[in-house]
This record gives C-alpha cells, structure tokens and sequence, in this order.
C-alpha cells in the first residue's frame, strides 16, 4: 500500500500569459494537447486505467482518477497558451500545415498491473523531456515559467508510479 498525499506539486502556478503571440510557440503547445504525446492521450488513459483497475484494485483506480484531474488543469492551460499565442485550440497538432486531430488510437492499453503502471511511467517520462526541450528553446519567459511548473507535476507522477511499481514488486 502506497501512501500519496498530493497529485500536484505545492508550488504556485506562474500567471497564464505570453509576452506576444507566436505561431511558432503556438503550434508546440497544441502539440501539448492533441498529438499522440500530449495531455489530452494522458487523461484519456487515465480515464481507462481508472475504470480497468476500479474493481481488482480501487486504490490505484483513485490514484489516476486524482492523476487524470491534474492533467487536465495540463490540457486546460496549454489549450488556453496556443489559443493567446495565436492558435486555434482544438484537439489537434500541426503535421506541416495540416491539422491532425487528436485519436484515441494513439494511447496503448495494457491490462496487466505492471505494464499498466509502467506504460503510465514511461508516458510521464517521455512528457518531461518533450516539456524541457520546449523550455530551452521557447523564449517567452511565461510559456517557460509554465513549462517549468508543469513538469514538476510530472515529476512528481513519476515518482508515484516508481513508488507503485515497487509496491507490487517490480
């Protein structure tokens, strides 16, 4: 039995504003949103493991029921950047000058508990690099800032599916 006390981490949120908009800058943030790697495949999945686990194992259900409502405050102020960077903040990401919407199809769906939790990590992992290399090169101090503090959310659920992982042994 793991023991959680928070989803998020305790640290403010930065304000939610750009210094201009960029297209540029705009485009990497509905990435962040509708691309198979984004906050919107998250909570999908999240949503899904939560209802899989409900039964055999409430406890880590609840786990990324909490996790999924994090995320979602993720999707919610990314959507809100692309939109004050000059996007139109759909479910989607630019492949070229197409729009791709975002699919279900993207997630993976392991039932067993140990790949379920890991898929989970990995996902989480892969979200801190992408978040970083957007932070190195973005150079609007506000995305940055909120980049930043995002990924320490992250972070943290990170830490919480080691913690799971060493809880069932893995």
């Amino acid at each position: 039995m793991i023991s959680v006390s928070s989803f998020a981490d305790p640290s403010p949120y930065p304000p939610l504003c750009v210094e201009r908009p960029n297209s540029g800058y705009a485009a990497e943030m509905l990435s962040n949103i509708g691309a198979c790697s984004s906050e919107m495949s998250t909570i999908s999945l999240y949503i899904y493991n939560n209802t899989v686990l409900a039964e055999q194992n409430p406890e880590y259900a609840q786990i990324f029921q909490k996790m999924s409502m994090v995320e979602m405050r993720h999707l919610h102020t990314f959507a809100r950047l692309a939109h004050m960077l000059g996007a139109d903040p759909r479910l989607w990401t630019c492949s070229g000058k197409r729009p791709c919407y975002w699919s279900p199809a993207c997630n993976r769906y392991p039932l067993k508990l140990s790949a379920l939790i890991k898929n989970a990590c990995q996902g989480e992992q892969e979200t801190v690099l992408k978040y970083r290399c957007q932070a190195e090169h973005i150079r609007d101090a506000y995305v940055v800032d909120l980049l930043n503090r995002i990924i320490l959310d992250e972070q943290l659920h990170v830490q919480i599916f080691q913690e799971m992982l060493k809880d069932i042994g893995q």
